[in-house]
């Protein structure tokens, strides 16, 4: 059952990708590889620098073929790209003409500095310590975060951006990622089932509370940057649905993370001791989970803290009664707060559903050898 399970979410992704690539105008880009950079005398009027740099194209229809660029240089570094001999470079294109023939047919810009080798090195890293120390446990945990960013890639991203309520697709996609995480990681059990549902009812409480918060604080969800950028090409996108959305992406894991220690905890109270009823078992759960609250807790919040950094630095330079009417700042810090919520809420759900389902299993078990002895 399992392995079948494994294979079907497998083909499912892979339909998906493949659906997601075909239906999607992608911005071609190429991979480069700086091979000379000489400067151009500074523009002092403007305050740039200019590089002029040969390219090797490394990838693609023109690989092997070398071009020149000119890159500027601005003083700002959040827009400037530093190059040197050596690096490697993602080059955007665009055709000059319709039916491209000749690398003349084609304009290229330095994009950005190549950087996915430096994935691809800690998620190996990540890969070969997890499976040290997880073993065949590990093997499946991989699995399932592949699992669950293929779902949020192929599967949330299309139907938000074909026009599926923002909610309503991250509610799906969060769904699908518990259950297919927690019975390839923990097995088709009832201790597996408790956790599942434990989840998935904090996370429709959190996406209730985050429509709630969104309305209260008036926030619009243009929380950054990338927000304006998306709206530019997508002004037609529901962006409070995209902001909830990312509050409930963002509470999964915690919380996922707090019912599957209370089940685990309860299922292995009970095989220790087989005659506790379900009022002990839930409040051994109880008493565990409030000891999970407050590691979980202040570990989603610190998350929160040390993505925005920049703007706690920022703090310091502005009135704290502006600060913290920021959009951004009310966002990060209602984002954080509805996440603990769920995780307070998770405790006495699953607590309650696996004391019940854990005990039920077997009152069954002992009901059917019963009858197989009769």
């Amino acid at each position: 059952m399992k392995k079948i399970s494994i294979y079907f979410t497998m083909l499912v992704i892979f339909l998906c990708q493949t659906f997601c690539y075909a239906a999607n105008d992608v911005l071609p880009a190429e991979r480069g590889l700086v091979s000379k950079v000489e400067y151009v005398d500074s523009l002092p009027e403007q305050n740039q620098t200019k590089q002029f740099v040969t390219v090797k194209i490394l990838s693609g229809k023109f690989k092997g073929s070398e071009i020149k660029l000119d890159n500027m240089l601005t003083g700002n570094p959040a827009y400037d790209i530093m190059l040197s001999g050596g690096d490697r470079v993602v080059l955007h294109l665009e055709p000059k003409v319709e039916f491209v023939e000749d690398i003349e047919d084609i304009d290229f810009f330095i994009s950005d500095i190549e950087r996915v080798n430096a994935v691809y090195i800690f998620t190996a890293i990540f890969f070969a310590i997890l499976l040290l120390i997880g073993k065949r446990k590990g093997v499946l945990s991989f699995l399932s975060i592949l699992v669950t960013v293929a779902l949020i890639f192929f599967v949330m991203t299309p139907m938000i951006l074909y026009g599926v309520q923002p909610i309503l697709a991250s509610l799906i996609v969060c769904i699908f990622s518990t259950i297919i995480t927690l019975y390839l990681v923990g097995g088709f059990n009832r201790k597996s089932t408790s956790a599942i549902v434990g989840t998935i009812f904090s996370l429709g409480l959190a996406a209730l509370l985050s429509i709630f918060s969104i309305k209260l604080a008036s926030l619009t969800g243009f929380a950054g940057e990338e927000t304006m950028f998306l709206y530019t090409a997508r002004p037609d996108l529901d962006f409070t649905g995209i902001l909830s959305a990312s509050m409930m992406l963002a509470a999964l894991g915690a919380v996922m993370d707090t019912s599957v220690s209370i089940a685990s905890t309860i299922n292995e109270i009970y095989n220790t001791d087989r005659n506790l009823d379900i009022k002990a078992l839930f409040k051994s759960g109880m008493n565990v989970g409030k000891d999970i609250i407050g590691t979980m807790s202040n570990t989603l919040i610190l998350v929160y803290l040390g993505s925005s950094l920049p703007l706690v630095l920022l703090s310091n330079n502005i009135d704290l009664i502006k600060f913290f009417n920021l959009n951004q700042v009310s966002t990060e810090i209602i984002s954080a707060l509805i996440g603990s919520i769920a995780i307070l809420i998770c405790v006495p759900i699953t607590a309650l559903i696996s004391a019940y389902l854990i005990k039920k299993q077997t009152i069954n078990e002992s009901n059917f050898e019963i009858k197989k002895e009769d």
